[in-house]
């Protein structure tokens, strides 16, 4: 890295964020071009010349490399479910349950269910299909139902193991893993109704979509699958990530066939084929040539999510070689402000290079040593501060963040309307649940 003072380098880092903003938002350019011409251009002025690619290629290939084969293959899933009805069988049984005007609560609400064993960038593309049949059947404007799923799955997947921010935060801090996941469940549900509250608000004018009722080539009840059927290529999957998430939480591996059968087939990637093949069976008869159309039409729809996502790795990518992120947490380090340092040191790594799981990691080891002049040594202490961790995670969702991108594109919108609606949703929901943490720290600590 080139030498520069930190506020130097924070307002370059800054001056990135607001220019991809303003050349997608505003002046509304390619959005993977802007990307990576900021990441670039940041890259050449911060890093060294020798370095600039590599660290491009790095962060577009470790993007790749996490969610790739992920989105492709659930986007399969969602184009086989639309083709088949199946998505209004689910979307049917969910508003015989809620009725139209808590249809926003009810996906909301799966999303922060099932956010608990897998990770939001797979839940959101599992769901993604059943989210869009639900707002034809509703008219709820796309944004604010796209911005309630993602954010229950967005809650959770932040604050709790199994996910990996959490874990690896847990193996540095060393709270008890049984409280840290309990006592962050109870935390994420206001946290995520706080989220609930004000993406509604933030809809409140946004017009509505036009109801469509006879969507999916006219079917009616008569030719959709059953209720059972239709959730089976999303639960089998659930249920297969949830056991390894399970099985994770163990210290040690006892190697036997049948676990070691679940831990495979408990990968993202092997569950999602595993529902492309659920989701086949959907069809009262195929053939060949109609299932290689099928999943061509899906592979066609994956090419721009696949490339925006892996702009957002390159340049969070850029942003994290910059070591920003490492010069806050000095910086922080001495102000003696308890929880808010965790909180604060988290939130501004999330800010600057997009992914939620390297922001709890980085905090975690900034923070480790400094819990006793903290006064957070205690068993308590150390899980509130594991969570304050989770909670600066959240704040914010935007432009670097892939998962960002997976809501955006999965959901058909422009940048700008999951900027205004769901990037300040999750800012909300940071802040909402650190509240929290702080309130219960008046009664633990």
């Amino acid at each position: 890295m080139i030498l520069m003072g930190f506020p130097l380098l924070l307002s370059l880092v800054l001056m990135g964020i607001a220019l991809i903003v303003l050349l997608t938002s505003l002046l509304k350019h390619n959005t993977f071009l802007s990307m990576f011409v900021v990441s670039l251009l940041l890259g050449v002025v911060v890093l060294p010349a020798q370095d600039v690619v590599p660290v491009i290629t790095q962060g577009f290939g470790d993007t790749m490399k996490s969610i790739g084969v992920i989105i492709v293959l659930g986007i399969m899933i969602g184009v086989l479910l639309d083709k088949t009805g199946a998505t209004i069988s689910m979307a049917n049984a969910i508003l015989r349950l809620t009725g139209n005007e808590k249809a926003g609560l009810a996906i909301g609400m799966t999303g922060f269910v099932t956010g608990i064993p897998i990770f939001c960038n797979s839940g959101f593309v599992v769901l993604s299909g059943l989210n869009r049949t639900l707002v034809r059947r509703t008219g709820k404007p796309m944004i604010y139902m796209a911005t309630m799923l993602a954010a229950g799955l967005y809650e959770i997947h932040c604050l709790i193991p199994p996910h990996p921010g959490a874990m690896m935060a847990a193996g540095l801090i060393k709270p008890n893993i049984a409280h840290l996941i309990v006592l962050g469940i109870a935390i994420a549900i206001p946290g995520a109704l706080a989220g609930f509250a004000w993406a509604r608000f933030a809809c409140r004018n946004e017009p509505r979509c036009p109801v469509d009722l006879q969507s999916n080539d006219d079917l009616d009840d008569r030719d959709l699958p059953s209720t059972f059927h239709s959730f089976l290529p999303v639960l089998v999957p659930l249920l297969l990530l949830s056991t390894k998430s399970v099985f994770s939480l163990k210290h040690a591996e006892s190697g036997n066939c049948i676990e070691n059968a679940i831990n495979l087939m408990g990968c993202p990637e092997v569950a999602l084929l595993i529902g492309v093949g659920f989701a086949i069976t959907l069809f009262k008869k195929i053939n060949t040539t109609l299932s290689c159309e099928l999943f061509d039409d899906a592979i066609e729809k994956a090419g721009p999510i696949l490339v925006l996502t892996g702009a957002g790795g390159i340049f969070g990518a850029v942003i994290k070689a910059t070591g920003v992120g490492e010069h806050a947490g000095v910086y922080l380090a001495g102000t003696g402000l308890g929880l808010f340092i965790p909180f604060v040191i988290s939130a501004f790594m999330k800010t600057a290079q997009g992914s939620s799981t390297v922001a709890i990691m980085t905090a975690a080891a900034i923070v480790s040593p400094m819990l006793p002049s903290l006064h957070l040594e205690n068993e308590l202490g150390k899980l509130l501060a594991t969570l304050a961790m989770g909670a600066g995670s959240m704040v914010v969702s935007h432009a670097n963040d892939s998962y960002y991108w997976v809501v955006t594109k999965f959901s058909g919108l422009d940048s700008g309307a999951t900027l205004r609606v769901y990037t300040t949703t999750t800012l909300v929901m940071g802040i909402s649940t650190f509240l929290v943490i702080l309130l219960c720290s008046l009664f633990m600590l």
